[in-house]
């Protein structure tokens, strides 16, 4: 916990973190000159202090790595010319060589080590008159190079880490972003499945209801025939309200097994209820039916009932005709009705027909609407009869 604190307290003072190797240089310098084969004696000054000249630059290594690598290998190599004795190794220029590796370009940093390199070698070699590629200048050699290795492998560290952090948090960022596209595409869908569930029932509903109330008096019989249609048709948005519902607690379970209940066996049953609610209607089917994927079936059955409901509200009276017609590669859904002109229909822009041409791109299929020549209006859906990959 304290080396911590001390770490975070030099990452905001950088002056005095870059001075505490120079102390350390200094402080070595001085037990290295008063150390001698006899014991302790007092430090030779004049080493002492062209050591402490070398290690002045340090202070501004981070800001500045070049100039100070410059600077300290002219003082330490100066320092090796006039107390050739005293002063061996370049301590302060091999601190500056590794904060230049670890700041700097790869190829900046080896061609500055391996030019302090030899410039220390040939230096120290000529300075005790010794051959230059022999054990003590060689080693002198080593040391530079060393200290270049080192900051380079530090500084390739360093980016890993930082390169590594990256990918988390971008991997991090993707991850919510994806999150929030699923819980946005779960809320259309959800939003879909309530809007055609809520508003074919309540359509006919209150069709229905005003058949009931019209014929109350005059025709008790069919006003209780449509009473109980009335009853059918809230016992069935019922059933599928808490079957949309039913996507909201199932977060667990595979997709076909969350999807609504109803598909082209319960089209008897719609239609049914249409015919109940006073909408003449007209099944046909081409064609040899096959069982379709769970999805399929449910787009089939939501665009058949939307477009049904839309003419039920929009053209009361007129007559609808369905259409299935199984093909060799896909299933073509056709509803069409002989009703008049309405200024609420064919712009394509109200909730159902948007919910229609979703529902039918969802599973790689295509919805077409848009009234018909000789009037009425005509909705065609073209669905697949297998998922593709991308639709799964």
């Amino acid at each position: 916990m304290q080396v911590t604190v001390v770490r975070q307290w030099l990452g905001r003072h950088e002056r005095v973190r870059d001075a505490v190797p120079a102390a350390v240089v200094v402080f070595v310098a001085v037990a290295a000159t008063a150390a001698g084969p006899s014991g302790w004696h007092a430090p030779r000054v004049g080493a002492v202090a062209w050591t402490a000249l070398a290690c002045v630059p340090l202070v501004f290594r981070s800001r500045w790595p070049l100039p100070v690598v410059l600077l300290t290998l002219a003082v330490d190599l100066t320092g090796m010319t006039l107390y050739p004795d005293s002063v061996g190794t370049p301590a302060a220029c091999l601190v500056a060589l590794y904060t230049l590796a670890t700041r700097s370009t790869r190829r900046t940093a080896w061609i500055t080590g391996l030019t302090a390199s030899v410039a220390i070698a040939g230096v120290y070699a000529a300075a005790h008159h010794e051959p230059l590629l022999v054990g003590t200048s060689l080693l002198r050699f080593d040391f530079a190079i060393a200290a270049t290795a080192l900051g380079d492998a530090v500084r390739s560290r360093r980016r890993h880490l930082a390169e590594a952090e990256a990918r988390a948090e971008n991997a991090e960022r993707t991850r919510d972003q994806e999150a929030r596209r699923r819980v946005t595409e779960e809320r259309v869908r959800i939003a879909r499945e309530l809007h055609d569930v809520v508003a074919h029932h309540v359509t006919l509903v209150n069709a229905q209801a005003g058949v009931a109330h019209h014929l109350m008096r005059t025709d008790p019989v069919r006003a209780h025939q449509a009473l109980a249609h009335i009853k059918d048709n809230s016992r069935t948005a019922l059933d599928e309200l808490r079957a949309t519902v039913g996507l909201l607690r199932q977060s667990d379970d595979a997709p076909d097994s969350r999807a609504p209940l109803p598909r082209l066996t319960d089209l008897d049953t719609l239609i049914g209820g249409v015919r109940g609610g006073g909408l003449d209607v007209t099944v046909t089917r081409r064609g040899t039916p096959r069982p379709l994927a769970p999805s399929i079936e449910l787009t089939a059955y939501r665009i058949v009932q939307e477009a049904l409901t839309n003419t039920h509200k929009h053209s009361r009276g007129a007559h609808a005709e369905v259409t299935l017609d199984y093909g060799a590669s896909a299933l073509h859904v056709t509803v069409t009705d002989d009703g008049p002109p309405h200024p609420a229909r064919g712009s394509g822009t109200g909730h159902g027909l948007i919910g229609m041409r979703e529902r039918a791109t969802a599973v790689g299929g295509t919805v077409t609407t848009g009234p018909r020549p000789e009037g009425g209006f005509r909705v065609a859906a073209e669905l697949p009869l297998s998922l593709t990959p991308a639709a799964l």
